[in-house]
């Protein structure tokens, strides 16, 4: 993560607890040198929608920074699977998410009861509700979970069209606002590119907002990225990426005019007569492909999509899972994994096959 994007989770983080208890202060505080700031800042989020809930069950009768230690103690399993509904049915949540939450507050309440130490070196409580709470079963085995994200990515030809959508297509069919068309003609060059490197390297959203233009090898075609865990690693991307991102870079001083301290890759347009450019955040870049997807047709295509398309893309160019690993950016060859269920027919055929054989008798 860039430094200053970075900064900016920090100050998020520090002002979600600025209204939670002080142990919650003090678990995230244990947390920073392992945890990413997007995590902490989930965190704290899953940790506001508890103490709320308290509050509106009844079950403390002060503010969300008041909660007491003794409190928590204080909860019965039916308390804890009542607020386990409370997500599913109420808010809405998914099995994956209720979990997800409950793995936050199982991390926050063992720390409480097994790391953290009173002065007379005693746990700040003894009775942990969390401990008690049984996970959601989610089923999810490669196959399974192959099939869910089949449906969402871009397959064969449609990379190029899609590409072409946004380089093109999209401004045919928004013609006629000429406030939209003059948006698109603007910036098509900037989110061409962007699409362009996901689709031909697989990146994850967050680096691509943290590239900066120092970071990119137009000779190699290789980016500088910091992934997660803070490892650097030079990545990998496609030539058509790289003429897209040329095409960009060509036209980006003299549309944006970005001043010399700006070092984002990608930026957005000033705002205002005094406005300066900015490095695009995560949530700009989410909405700018949603964009581009609900008037292509395609709707469920998000940033993340685009990865799986460039993953499913090259494992079945390459098969080799060792190196989409890598270019990925995956810990674990387990999570690779996925892509060889995605681009792999063979299950398809054989149950085919079966058919075929009943018309031969």
């Amino acid at each position: 993560m860039e430094k200053q994007t970075k900064i900016k989770y920090l100050e998020r983080i520090e002002e979600k607890l600025d209204d939670l208890p002080w142990y919650v202060t003090e678990y995230i505080d244990s947390r920073k040198r392992k945890l990413s700031p997007t995590t902490m800042l989930n965190y704290c989020h899953d940790y506001i929608i508890f103490f709320d809930w308290l509050i509106s069950e009844g079950l403390v009768k002060c503010s969300r920074k008041e909660v007491e230690l003794s409190t928590l103690e204080s909860l019965t399993i039916r308390d804890g699977e009542n607020f386990l509904f409370f997500l599913e049915n109420q808010l809405g949540n998914s099995k994956s998410t209720v979990n997800r939450k409950l793995a936050a507050l199982k991390s926050l309440f063992n720390y409480l009861q097994n790391k953290a130490e009173t002065s007379e070196l005693a746990p700040y409580i003894k009775r942990n509700l969390m401990a008690k709470l049984e996970l959601n079963p989610v089923l999810s085995t490669a196959q399974s979970s192959a099939q869910k994200i089949s449906g969402k990515i871009l397959k064969h030809e449609e990379f190029n069209l899609f590409r072409q959508f946004i380089a093109n297509d999209y401004g045919e069919l928004i013609k006629g606002n000429k406030r939209l068309y003059n948006y698109f003609l603007f910036n098509r060059e900037r989110d061409t590119a962007i699409a362009s490197l996901i689709l031909g390297s697989g990146l994850r959203l967050s680096e691509v907002v943290g590239a900066n233009i120092e970071d990119v090898d137009l000779t190699e075609n290789l980016l500088r990225v910091v992934r997660k865990g803070g490892k650097e690693q030079y990545v990998y991307f496609s030539d058509l990426a790289l003429y897209d991102i040329k095409e960009y870079i060509k036209i980006r001083d003299q549309k944006y005019k970005p001043s010399s301290k700006e070092i984002a890759l990608f930026i957005a347009a000033p705002v205002g007569r005094k406005g300066g450019t900015r490095r695009l955040t995560q949530r700009a870049i989410e909405k700018l492909v949603q964009k581009y997807a609900n008037l292509y047709g395609k709707p469920s295509l998000n940033v993340h999509a685009l990865r799986h398309s460039f993953a499913t893309r090259y494992h079945k160019a390459n098969n080799d899972v060792p190196k989409l690993k890598d270019q990925l950016g995956h810990s674990s060859v387990q999570t690779t994994m996925i892509y060889t269920h995605l681009s792999d027919d063979d299950l398809k055929k054989a149950v085919n096959k079966m058919d075929l054989n009943f018309f031969m008798q």
